[in-house]
């Protein structure tokens, strides 16, 4: 039985707050440890009015401070965003406050707007093209310093956690992870259209490390489950909303749902929706089940983890519950 993850956006529904926000992720993580996730990632994004864990090792450690077992960590930190000094710092405290729980999951994209990345005051182009370099020089944070070494991470120094991956939505962060020797999580739930080859590039071109002797591929979905495939629908279509509202250059808080979508889309917008929620799986816990089965059997994937971008929160916990007792099942 392969463990199932939580991913969490922390979104923000419309007409509330980021602290409302913030609290239903305290109470999702505490209702999926008891449900027997594995982990709990929460997601570093800038400028985006529905999206309430930009300040995301914070967000990290409100999480771990309020549950008491599941694995708490990121997915991810942008780190063209970030000095690796910084965030080796930041990740140290977390798993000096939270031993054994700490993920830190690593992206190359900035996870914002051009203008909120000036804003950050960080060379975009040349930040990414140095994400390798950054990503060992983490590791090396986390790393025994060596006699007379000028710069270290305190916390962090000689920790050896936490668990990094290599997060990605296209071949490059799959080769990446292949070459370092580190687990890799691809993103299917925004951006499905690479997944199959990126994984078959992870795994053939896979070095192992002391850590991980074997790949360790990890697949990001979107869920949606309710008691009728027509109730999951309607729960999607608040996600359907908010990313045509952003690939519209509009990102909003997340909308409620809507039971007709057809009002002022056109062919081309659900042709983009419909590809980038290509993999989604929305339905009832049949059609979940069928689902969920179909993507382990094509992807072959170590662990799932669960994206859900609810309007309603108790019908966000409901779906969460949904999965967990399909996985029994497919067990």
């Amino acid at each position: 039985m392969i463990p199932f993850s939580v991913l969490d956006l922390a979104p923000i529904p419309e007409g509330q707050t980021a602290a409302f926000a913030l609290a239903n992720s305290l109470d999702l993580a505490r209702h999926a440890e008891k449900l027997g996730y594995l982990r709990y990632w929460l997601a570093e994004h800038h400028n985006m009015p529905g999206i309430a864990s930009a300040a995301t090792a914070v967000a990290i450690c409100h999480v771990a401070g309020g549950t008491k077992s599941i694995r708490v960590g990121s997915g991810g930190i942008m780190l063209p965003n970030h000095s690796p000094l910084v965030i080796a710092e930041q990740f140290g405290t977390l798993a000096s406050l939270f031993p054994g729980r700490i993920d830190l999951g690593l992206g190359r994209a900035p996870g914002t707007d051009q203008r909120a990345a000036r804003a950050m005051r960080r060379d975009l182009n040349a930040a990414a093209e140095r994400f390798p370099q950054d990503v060992l020089e983490l590791q090396m944070y986390f790393e025994p310093a060596d006699p007379g070494q000028g710069i270290r991470a305190i916390p962090g120094d000689g920790m050896r956690v936490p668990l990094l991956y290599i997060l990605g939505s296209s071949l490059y962060g799959a080769q990446l992870a292949a070459i370092l020797g580190m687990p890799f999580a691809f993103a299917a739930h925004f951006a499905p259209d690479d997944l199959m080859t990126a994984l078959a590039i992870y795994r053939e071109h896979y070095k192992p490390s002391e850590e991980w002797p074997e790949p360790y591929a990890m697949v990001g979905v979107g869920v949606f489950a309710a008691e009728s495939d027509a109730e999951a629908n309607l729960l999607f279509s608040s996600q359907q909303q908010q990313t045509l509202r952003l690939r519209r250059g509009m990102p909003g808080q997340l909308p409620p749902p809507v039971a007709d979508l057809e009002a002022g889309w056109g062919p081309t917008e659900h042709a983009l929706i419909d590809r980038a929620m290509a993999e989604a799986i929305v339905g009832s816990p049949a059609t979940v089940k069928s689902g969920l089965a179909s993507l382990l059997d094509r992807t072959k994937a170590n662990e799932l983890i669960i994206a859900a971008q609810i309007y309603d929160h108790a019908a966000r916990k409901r779906s969460y519950e949904i999965v967990a007792g399909v996985r029994q099942e497919l067990a």
